[in-house]
């Protein structure tokens, strides 16, 4: 399912203030990073016909340093983002049928890099960025039961940029990082 299919039943509030569930957040990944034209965000494909789990991770990068008379002191250097998708292999799915593709089990390098949104489905408010598919399991699990699978989705490159939905594509804010540093 597109991202654009996928927000026709939903309504954006900015304002929204309240609880979330893991269900309120989109992760989306585009299946055609490389075509002739620069994929909207719209068309990108919704991670989730058989998702059971996802989980994002900050991953933060740290430095320990003791000094004098301050002792112990930590810095952080950088962050990793990086998302774990688990769930049952359906095949058809086009995110799924991407990033269980031949060509991302095996490939390497910039071969297996594609563009991700991740927003909060209620208010809009997310990131977008880059990521190397790496799929740990294209199908595992005992007789009888349903096809297990676990892809992983780390950053690449630059820190991903704020991101807000809209309906008509992406309405970006200008609040970049500034990658000094940054691993």
């Amino acid at each position: 399912m597109k991202v654009s299919e996928l927000m026709k039943g939903y309504t954006i509030n900015p304002d929204y203030e309240g609880w979330v569930t893991n269900d309120d957040y989109v992760f989306a990944i585009d299946v055609a990073p490389g075509g002739d034209a620069v994929t909207p965000d719209g068309d990108f494909e919704v991670v989730e016909m058989g998702i059971a789990g996802l989980d994002s991770q900050m991953n933060p990068v740290t430095q320990d340093k003791q000094y004098i008379r301050s002792g112990q002191n930590t810095m952080k250097t950088g962050t990793q983002r990086s998302f774990a998708v688990t769930g049952d292999r359906y095949v058809g799915d086009p995110a799924q049928d991407y990033c269980l593709s031949h060509k991302m089990k095996y490939g390497t390098g910039n071969s297996v890099v594609t563009n991700y949104v991740y927003f909060n489905i209620l208010n809009g408010k997310g990131e977008k960025g880059k990521v190397s598919i790496i799929v740990n399991s294209d199908g595992s699990g005992n007789a009888g039961e349903s096809s297990a699978v676990d892809i992983e989705f780390k950053k690449i490159g630059s820190n991903p940029t704020e991101y807000t939905y809209a309906a008509s594509g992406v309405q970006p804010t200008n609040n970049m990082q500034d990658d000094a540093g940054m691993e």
